[in-house]
């Protein structure tokens, strides 16, 4: 997955590409899923959401530009995987899943397979995680319709989010959204993407 996938489509975080082959992809699928882990594309996971394929993970993660010391918040736990690979790279990661039972699902797989690092919260993630806000960096794993104010609030000076975009599942791109050390903001489009709707 690692050479095929990820270094030979352009991958080249080092640190992106030593987690992505060192988290179990498998273990966060169904069971009859799991020989498909390492395809490159979405699978199913429960409640009509998907776990990402490994290129789009790798990239959105190297987009950010991760530092050991930084805080993230996620925004849409699904299964935990996307949770497990930014916890290997940072210092925390708090993750937030709209439907219960993904969250509890999530937040035992994770402690279970001993992803201490990453708090899982049944929460609104178009709302952000305010109490600990703000973030160094922000990542989306559902697209919302239009990019939200609060998360671009809670976006730390020198931070970076990325998010996908878009009104339809067929009009969705990813966007880089950074502010600066003066709190300027600047958005930038990227890849053409298919994520789940974010719901709130």
């Amino acid at each position: 997955m690692v050479e095929d996938q990820l270094r030979r489509r352009g991958i080249v975080d080092i640190n992106v590409l030593n987690t992505m082959e060192s988290v179990p992809r498998h273990l966060f699928v169904a069971e009859g899923e799991q020989h498909l882990a390492y395809f490159d594309g979405p699978l199913p996971i429960d409640h009509g959401q998907t776990i990402s394929q490994p290129y789009i993970v790798a990239f959105m993660t190297e987009v950010l530009e991760l530092k050991p010391h930084h805080k993230v918040l996620e925004i849409g736990t699904g299964c935990g995987y996307q949770s497990a690979v930014l916890s290997m790279i940072v210092q925390k990661v708090i993750s937030l899943e709209y439907i219960e039972d993904l969250a509890e699902s999530a937040k035992d797989r994770l402690s279970r397979l001993g992803y201490n690092n990453v708090s899982v919260h049944k929460s609104n993630g178009l709302l952000g995680w305010k109490q600990a806000a703000p973030f160094d960096r922000i990542i989306g794993t559902a697209a919302p319709s239009s990019i939200p104010d609060t998360l671009i609030e809670q976006l730390a000076p020198d931070g970076i989010m990325v998010l996908p975009v878009g009104k339809s599942v067929f009009d969705q791109s990813l966007f880089i959204i950074r502010k600066n050390k003066n709190k300027k903001v600047s958005i930038k489009q990227s890849l053409g993407v298919r994520f789940v709707p974010m719901v709130g």
